[in-house]
């Protein structure tokens, strides 16, 4: 038996919790294509809330959260799929203010940080992180822009999210 099978207990809360949200789950038959067209890249940051903050409904977006809202190359193959099989027409960036990963001077300042506090080295990760947000933003957008598996004129544009007044900043970009 592996030690995570030896303490279920760390997970109970959110099984039980699955199970009343089961009891009364309203989302059978939803289809599994972008019933708006939206794909939305945005940070995993607890403090956004991706339907919510831009007026949708389940089933509307295709969603893709990771640290700092960046279009990695993983980024950038759920989204060909997700235009040519998902129904996906556009495409929107969102950062967000106060990021983690756009306050630090560099990967190198992560890595340094988790093995001095962890003792574990991370350098064999790109975290992609960059103190200038909107540079970052402007680049991961033109990533976007001229990949060549995605349509040419494929709507895309990024915004940064304040995570103080929940307000979305369209940047022009």
């Amino acid at each position: 038996m592996s030690q995570s099978d030896k303490t279920p207990s760390a997970f109970d809360d959110v099984f039980s919790a699955n199970a009343e949200y089961a009891a009364n789950f309203q989302l059978k038959g939803l289809q599994p294509v972008a019933q708006r067209g939206l794909a939305l890249i945005t940070c995993m940051d607890s403090r956004i809330e991706p339907l919510d903050m831009l007026g949708l409904e389940p089933g509307d977006a295709k969603i893709l959260r990771n640290a700092g809202a960046r279009v990695t190359d993983d980024t950038l193959r759920t989204l060909v799929l997700a235009v040519y099989l998902l129904g996906v027409d556009r495409v929107l960036v969102l950062p967000h203010t106060r990021c983690k990963m756009a306050s630090v001077e560099g990967d190198d300042a992560v890595h340094d940080v988790i093995e001095e506090q962890y003792g574990v080295d991370t350098r064999s990760l790109e975290f992609h992180t960059d103190n200038n947000q909107r540079g970052a933003l402007r680049h991961d957008l033109e990533r976007i822009r001229h990949h060549p598996l995605l349509p040419e004129g494929l709507p895309v544009t990024g915004a940064i999210y304040d995570v103080d007044t929940g307000r979305v900043d369209p940047t022009g970009l």
